[in-house]
C-alpha cells in the first residue's frame, strides 16, 4: 500500500463520496491506496493527478453549489419542508414557482435566512433561500426560478415517508414460491420456462394457498448467440428478455395461414426437443422462437392491436427506441459494440439516426418483441392475482448491467467508465469479487433527475405485485474496482440513498407493490434500520441466521419485516445442502480456502447445530429422512414473525444441485440447470403440480402447529 495521502486528496475523495478507508469482513481497518482513490476520482471526471490539480478540484467542488442557480435535483419525504438554495447575481430578486405533476402552480415563499454574498468567477453572487411547503403531493414536480430575463429549473421529487405493506400483509403473513423461471418447463415449453409457465405455476400455487411467486430477473439479454446465461448480468435492466414469450399465445398467431401455422408447429417441435437436454440451451430456444416470432410479426394487426402497440411505443419513448436500435445494430454488425465505427458508439449521433432509418423494420421488430413479452408477463400477474394471490409475481432487479450491453451503450452518459462494480473480500470470496458491471455515476444520475432509474423501476413494477432488489446495499454504496486491478484494490462510493430508496418507495407505492431488499453480506449497522423505517423488507436465510457463527437463531428472534427462506440461489436446494453438496462442488472446483476436512467439519457442525435445535423442539426424530428434515426446516421458519416465507420450487421436488456456484464461470453450468428431482432427471411443471413431495412440504408451511 502506498504512503499516506496528502490531506487534500482525502478531502477531495470524501467530497465526492469516495471512501478513503473502511473496515473489512474480519474487522480490520483498511486504508484505501492513493492510486485507487485517484482512479475512482478520474471515473467521476475529477483530476487529482497532482497536488495542485487536487487542490484546484477541491476548491471547485466546494464552490460548485454557488455556480449553479439551483441544485441538480431536490428529493424530500412527504411533509418535509426543506430549504432550496438559489444562487443569483447579487441584487437580483428571484421569483420561485412550483409546477406540480397535476398541472397546478404554486408560489414558493422566501425563507428568512441571510447568507453573505460571495465572489464567484468574478461575479458577486447571492444565496437566496426558499422553503418548500409541507403539503406537497407525492410525485415529480418542477421548480422554476425567474430572475430578470433568466429562468432556471430543477426537479422536486416528493417520496413517501414509508412504503406501507399491502393490506393483506398487514393482517397476516404470506408464503409463496421462489424459482428460476427459465428452469421450470412444462410439456409445452420451447426448451425454457416462459410467461405462460409462470401463469400456470402461479395459478397452481394460488390454489395451494400461496400469495406470491418470486422469480429471477427477466431482464433483456443479447439478441444473438451466445446469450449470457446469468440473469444477473443483463444487457438492459429496463427491458425484458423476449425469450420468455409463449409464441402460441401471441394473438396474431390466430390469423396465420395454415402453412404458416405448420411452420410455427415445426419450430415448436424442434424447440420442445430441447426439454430433454441435461443442460438448458438458451440459444437453441431463442433461435426457434425468433424464427417463429418474425413470421407472427409480419402478420397484419387489427386496429385495436395497432393502437395498443403505438401507445406502448409512445409510453416507453426514447428509451425503447435506443434499446431497439441497439438490438438492430447488433443483428447487423454483431458484438461487441465497442468495435463498431466510432460514430455508432454514440446513440445520439447522426450516424446512428441514419442507421436507425436504414434498419427501421428491425428496430420495429425489437420494439414489438418488448410489447409482446411485457404484455404476456403483465397477463401472468393478472392471472395469478385473479386466482387468489394477494401479491402475485415478485420480480427481481439485478445490481447492474453487462459492460457490452444495450444500457452501457444508451446510458453511457450516466454510467462510470474505467471502473466496475464488485464486492470487497468476505468469508466466501476472500479476494473480493469483480462483477464487471459499470456503476451509475451519482452526479450524473442526479443531473438527470433520476429519470433512467425511475424508468427502469416503472417497467418492472408494471408487471409485478412486488420487487426484490438484489444487493440493495448498492443504493447506499457500491464497491468500485478500477479496470485492470484486483477486486480487493477497490473502494466504496456513496450514493444518495435518500433519493434512491425514496424513488423506489414512490414507484412501488404507485404500483401497489411491496419491496424486498436482499440485504445480506457486509452491511453497515444503520442500513437495515433505515430500510425498515422506510417500509422495505429485508432478507433472512435460515442457514445464515446464527448467534455466534454456529448456533442457530431462534425463529422467534427473526425480523418481522423480512422474507425468510431456508435456501437461496447461491446455495444448493435444501436437500443438497443437507448432504454437503456445496462443499463437494467447491472442493471439486478448487474454491475452498481451507482443507476439505476443515471445511466439512465446520459445515457439519453448523448443520448439526440446526438439526439438533429442530430435534430439541420436537420437529425431528433421530431417524428422520432428508425429506423429513427439509419439511422440518420450513416448519421452523413458520414460527418466525417474518411477514413473508419463501419456498423454493426446487425444494418441492427434492432437487439437490446448486443453480449458481459463486466464483465460477464456465467451470460449472451456472444458470443452465433445469428443475430436476433427487436423481438429477428433469422434472416438468406438470409433475410438480401432482407431486406428493410438493404437497407434503406445502402442508408443513401452511399447517398451524403448536410450538415445541
Amino acid at each position: 500500500m502506498s504512503h499516506a495521502a496528502p490531506s487534500p486528496l482525502l478531502d477531495l475523495a470524501r467530497a465526492y463520496g469516495v471512501a478513503t478507508e473502511y473496515w473489512d469482513w474480519r474487522g480490520n481497518h483498511v486504508r484505501v491506496s492513493d492510486d485507487t482513490i485517484r482512479t475512482v476520482l478520474t471515473a467521476l471526471e475529477v483530476d487529482a493527478s497532482t497536488l495542485d490539480k487536487t487542490e484546484e478540484a477541491l476548491a471547485r467542488r466546494q464552490e460548485e453549489p454557488w455556480r449553479r442557480v439551483l441544485p441538480r435535483v431536490v428529493v424530500l419525504r412527504q411533509g418535509w419542508t426543506p430549504w432550496v438554495a438559489v444562487h443569483v447575481p447579487d441584487g437580483a430578486e428571484p421569483v420561485a414557482l412550483l409546477h406540480l405533476e397535476d398541472g397546478e402552480e404554486r408560489k414558493v415563499v422566501q425563507a428568512d435566512h441571510v447568507v453573505e454574498p460571495r465572489e464567484i468567477d468574478g461575479t458577486l453572487t447571492s444565496e437566496i433561500t426558499f422553503e418548500l411547503p409541507p403539503d406537497l403531493p407525492l410525485g415529480y414536480h418542477g421548480f422554476e426560478v425567474t430572475y430578470g430575463d433568466e429562468v432556471a429549473t430543477t426537479s422536486v421529487i416528493v417520496t413517501p415517508r414509508r412504503l406501507e405493506l399491502p393490506a393483506p400483509l398487514k393482517r397476516s403473513r404470506a408464503w409463496g414460491l421462489m424459482t428460476q423461471l427459465y428452469s421450470v418447463r412444462s410439456e409445452r415449453s420451447w426448451g425454457l420456462g416462459d410467461a405462460a409457465d409462470l401463469a400456470e405455476l402461479g395459478t397452481w400455487g394460488a390454489r395451494q394457498g400461496a400469495d406470491f411467486v418470486l422469480i429471477n430477473p427477466v431482464h433483456a439479454a443479447e439478441p444473438i448467440p451466445t446469450m449470457e446465461p446469468s440473469p444477473y448480468l443483463p444487457t438492459s435492466r429496463r427491458f425484458v428478455n423476449p425469450m420468455y414469450i409463449r409464441v402460441e399465445e401471441v394473438p396474431e398467431v390466430g390469423y396465420l395461414s395454415a402453412a404458416e401455422h405448420q411452420m410455427i408447429e415445426w419450430h415448436g417441435d424442434d424447440a420442445r426437443r430441447l426439454n430433454a437436454l441435461a443442460d438448458l440451451d438458451r440459444d437453441g430456444t431463442w433461435e426457434a422462437k425468433q424464427a417463429a416470432l418474425r413470421m407472427v410479426f409480419r402478420q397484419e394487426r387489427t386496429h385495436r392491436r395497432r393502437r395498443d402497440f403505438e401507445e406502448f411505443c409512445e409510453r416507453e419513448g426514447e428509451g425503447l427506441v435506443d434499446y431497439a436500435t441497439w438490438c438492430a445494430l447488433v443483428m447487423d454488425r454483431g458484438l461487441p459494440w465497442e468495435t463498431w465505427p466510432e460514430e455508432l458508439r454514440d446513440p445520439r449521433s447522426e450516424a446512428v439516426a441514419q442507421e436507425r432509418e436504414r434498419l427501421a423494420d428491425e428496430v420495429e421488430f425489437h420494439s414489438w418483441l418488448q410489447w409482446i413479452v411485457q404484455s404476456q408477463l403483465a397477463d401472468a400477474q393478472r392471472e395469478v392475482s385473479a386466482a387468489g394471490m394477494s401479491l402475485g409475481v415478485v420480480h427481481d432487479l439485478a445490481v447492474g448491467v453487462h459492460p457490452g450491453g444495450a444500457d452501457a451503450w444508451a446510458l453511457a452518459d450516466v454510467l462510470a467508465q474505467g471502473v466496475s462494480v464488485g464486492a470487497p473480500p468476505d468469508d466466501y470470496n476472500q479476494l473480493g469479487q469483480d462483477w464487471s458491471q459499470p456503476p451509475w455515476r451519482p452526479d450524473r444520475l442526479a443531473e438527470a433527475g433520476y429519470a433512467p432509474y425511475r424508468d427502469m423501476l416503472r417497467t418492472i413494477l408494471r408487471l409485478a405485485g412486488g420487487l426484490r432488489v438484489d444487493h440493495i446495499l448498492g443504493l447506499f454504496r457500491l464497491w468500485w474496482v478500477p479496470k485492470g486491478r484486483q477486486a480487493l484494490e477497490g473502494t466504496y462510493v456513496r450514493y444518495d440513498h435518500e433519493a434512491l430508496v425514496g424513488i423506489l418507495a414512490l414507484e412501488a407505492q404507485r404500483a401497489g407493490a411491496l419491496v424486498i431488499g436482499e440485504d445480506l453480506g457486509t452491511v453497515e449497522d444503520w442500513v437495515r434500520d433505515y430500510l425498515s423505517d422506510r417500509g422495505l423488507l429485508g432478507t433472512s436465510i435460515l442457514w445464515f441466521e446464527r448467534e455466534d457463527g454456529v448456533q442457530p437463531k431462534s425463529p422467534e428472534s427473526y425480523r418481522e419485516l423480512c422474507l425468510a427462506t431456508v435456501t437461496t440461489h447461491d446455495l444448493p436446494p435444501t436437500a443438497g445442502y443437507l448432504d454437503g453438496e456445496h462443499i463437494r462442488v467447491r472442493n471439486q472446483l478448487g474454491l475452498l480456502t481451507r482443507s476439505l476436512e476443515e471445511e466439512t467439519a465446520a459445515d457439519d457442525a453448523q448443520r448439526e447445530a440446526v438439526l439438533a435445535e429442530l430435534r430439541r423442539r420436537n420437529l425431528l426424530t433421530e431417524s428422520a429422512s432428508v425429506e423429513d428434515q427439509v419439511d422440518a426446516l420450513h416448519r421452523y421458519l413458520t414460527w418466525s414473525p417474518a411477514r413473508l416465507i419463501g419456498v423454493a420450487v426446487s425444494d418441492l421436488v427434492g432437487d439437490v444441485r446448486t443453480i449458481n456456484q459463486p466464483g465460477t464461470d464456465e467451470e460449472y453450468p451456472n444458470w443452465r440447470l433445469p428443475l430436476a428431482g433427487p436423481d438429477g432427471e428433469p422434472v416438468t411443471l406438470e409433475e410438480v403440480m401432482v407431486s406428493r413431495r410438493a404437497k407434503r412440504l406445502i402442508r408443513n408451511v401452511t399447517q398451524k402447529q403448536p410450538q415445541g
